[in-house]
């Protein structure tokens, strides 16, 4: 693992050592999770926009489903 820095507000910072302590957790924790998820989130934008296109046009808004449809896996 790699140690990086990086400039905050000292309030921002005491602030959020607060919240990872009442969370407990600790703020490098926070930011290793919170730069994991930053690093994934075009990749789980496609995900998203690939389930979309999947369902494009299958589904109708406006009116109930029949039994059918429902049921239709």
């Amino acid at each position: 693992m790699k140690n990086i820095t990086f400039r905050a507000d000292e309030r921002d910072i005491e602030a959020a050592e607060e919240r990872a302590r009442s969370e407990r957790t600790t703020l490098s924790e926070e930011s290793c999770r919170w730069l994991a998820e930053h690093g994934q989130r075009e990749r789980r934008c496609e995900e998203v926009e690939s389930a979309m296109d999947r369902v494009s046009g299958k589904l109708r808004v406006g009116r109930k489903l029949t039994s059918d449809e429902m049921n239709d896996r």
